[in-house]
This record gives C-alpha cells, sequence and structure tokens, in this order.
C-alpha cells in the first residue's frame, strides 16, 4: 500500500502515532510492524531529526491489516516509546498482538467509540 492507493479494507487499517522516541527506537518499531503488514510509508522511509528542546516528536504510519504477512522477532529499544494505535476493534487488537510479540507492551489507557478504538500503548525491551 502506498499513500496514493486507498485502502480496499477501510476498516482493517491502524493509524499508528509514536511519541517521544529517538528516531532509532521509532524506525525499530514501524520495522516490526512493517514486518507484518502493508504500510502507507515505504519500510525506508526512516524517521529522522528531533524535536526543538522541550517538544515532543511524534511519528505517524498507517498499517493495513487486512493481509499480515512475516512474523514479529523481539527488537530492543533505547528507551521505553509511546503508541498510540487507532482504528477498528479487531484492526487495533491485531497491531496490538504483533507488537507483544516484539516488545513488553503495558496498556496505558483505551477509548472506544461506535466504530473505532484508540489504544495508548508503553512499548518497552522484553
Amino acid at each position: 500500500m502506498t499513500s496514493t492507493e486507498p485502502s480496499a479494507h477501510p476498516a482493517a487499517e491502524v493509524a499508528v502515532e509514536l511519541t517521544g522516541p529517538a528516531p532509532e527506537d521509532a524506525q525499530a518499531v514501524f520495522g516490526v510492524l512493517h514486518s507484518a503488514y502493508a504500510s502507507d510509508r515505504d519500510r525506508d522511509d526512516a524517521p529522522s531529526g528531533a524535536g526543538a528542546e522541550g517538544r515532543t516528536t511524534v511519528w505517524t504510519a498507517t498499517f493495513d491489516t487486512a493481509a499480515p504477512h512475516g512474523d514479529a522477532r523481539p527488537v530492543a529499544l533505547g528507551a521505553p516509546v509511546t503508541a498510540v494505535l487507532q482504528g477498528g476493534p479487531q484492526a487495533v487488537d491485531g497491531v496490538r498482538s504483533t507488537l507483544e510479540s516484539a516488545f513488553a507492551v503495558r496498556i496505558v489507557g483505551t477509548s472506544s467509540g461506535d466504530q473505532e478504538q484508540e489504544v495508548q500503548l508503553r512499548l518497552a525491551t522484553r
């Protein structure tokens, strides 16, 4: 999936926001998700730069969970990462499960709507 192609399964899309990590940690998390799902961002489109002093950096990507492929493996992080997942409940659960296979995951908060769910996670090295 590229940014110019709409998903054939919009309910299977999950928006992922990573807050505050070093670019290397954001790349590690996105790499795990790329190993399992198609994305609107190219696998080689690595996060770069960091926010100005005192500002939070947020990296985003959308993953299509309709046709998962590959298995996620544990990956080390330099520091814990906050991830927010937004999408349909089944799609969000699938992405959370993928992240749990690679990282120690703690659910920080959840919010559910009629057709969408948002889950905030704290990811750390296992």
